[in-house]
């Protein structure tokens, strides 16, 4: 599995919204009690970034020890199956993760108001 820019976390920076940019950036025009609901808000996306530039550089690197292996610079077939390993557990954690954001965000869009 290759990742690309174009999935990378980053584009979440440029998106429009802005409740996502205001707990980005921590502005807020509310009250202290609301700040601190966004500091916290804030605190979890930059958690859950973290988490996926971790799995993008733990596939990068898997990547990099496969290709050294295919190419015949590394016969080290312990660095490659450890780099392998640790992608994957992350991967999987990430996707994890993700499904149950999507589970909270679908569960709060039913929310009746």
């Amino acid at each position: 599995m290759t990742i690309t820019s174009a999935n990378d976390i980053n584009s979440l920076y440029n998106v429009s919204s802005d409740a996502v940019r205001n707990s980005l950036y921590g502005v807020s025009t509310e009250n202290e009690g609301q700040k601190n609901n966004n500091n916290v808000f804030g605190s979890i996306l930059d958690a859950a970034v973290s988490n996926i530039n971790t799995t993008n550089d733990l596939l990068s690197s898997k990547e990099n020890e496969q290709l050294k292996w295919m190419m015949g610079i590394s016969e080290n077939t312990h660095d490659l199956t450890i780099a392998v390993g640790k992608a994957q557990s992350a991967l999987n954690y990430t996707v994890a993760l993700r499904d149950k954001l999507l589970e909270a965000y679908k569960e709060i869009m039913q929310i009746q108001i």
